[in-house]
């Protein structure tokens, strides 16, 4: 399936949590929301890395702390989950999917339906699909632990009854955004495509209230 980013956004701007706000790109999902006039919440686990974050309601605490998450995500309509981890070549990684699984739960007891949650390129049926440099040596020297609970992450979302959509970026980059994003589930034929984090930051807040990707995992990258 192949697909753009639909009208359907609606019209009332969504109470958001977003967790992972002090990375790369959740730092721009976060500045992107604000300008929307979205009221954004965030959960970090340090108040000194979050001091530059405007316009928002800060939590600090542990995204795997189910009673943390449970306050943080009192009033809110929807999550967004820019989590990430470093490059682990040696040390097993469970953190996105302990994580997870954290969230998942916590919004069931708070009655908030509505994930997306950004994973990358290489996980699920992506694997493969990176192109020579990131399929042949990053992300079997590097990632190859990372990825493993990148899929258990999606496994959880997936089974979680939730309104999910799991985003797979393409290689990232710190570009200025504004180029046309390419969407799609038919990897056939792709392999390798880049696109920006602030592109990333926008695609992910528009299926906060879109239908589009519902229960999908939409590769993004630049339209060539």
């Amino acid at each position: 399936m192949q697909g753009r980013i639909s009208d359907n956004i609606q019209t009332a701007q969504p109470k958001i949590l977003v967790l992972g706000a002090t990375g790369g790109t959740g730092r721009l999902i976060v500045s992107q929301a604000v300008a929307r006039g979205c009221e954004v919440t965030v959960l970090v686990r340090s108040a000194e890395t979050a001091r530059d974050l405007e316009g928002v309601k800060l939590i600090v605490g542990d995204a795997r702390d189910e009673s943390t998450l449970r306050q943080a995500l009192k009033g809110r309509d929807a999550v967004i989950s820019a989590l990430g981890t470093p490059a682990s070549p040696f040390r097993e990684v469970t953190f996105l999917s302990s994580a997870t699984q954290a969230i998942v739960s916590a919004m069931k007891a708070e009655h908030v339906s509505r994930l997306v949650c950004i994973t990358g390129i290489g996980a699920g049926d992506s694997a493969g699909h990176g192109g020579f440099l990131f399929d042949n040596l990053i992300f079997p020297l590097l990632l190859r632990k990372v990825y493993a609970d990148k899929n258990r992450q999606e496994t959880i979302i997936r089974n979680s009854g939730l309104d999910w959509v799991l985003v797979r970026p393409s290689i990232l980059n710190n570009k200025p955004g504004g180029n046309t994003i390419r969407a799609f589930t038919d990897l056939s034929g792709f392999r390798g495509g880049t696109i920006s984090r602030e592109d990333v930051a926008k695609f992910v807040l528009d299926q906060v209230g879109a239908s589009t990707w519902l229960h999908q995992s939409p590769l993004i990258t630049w339209q060539q």
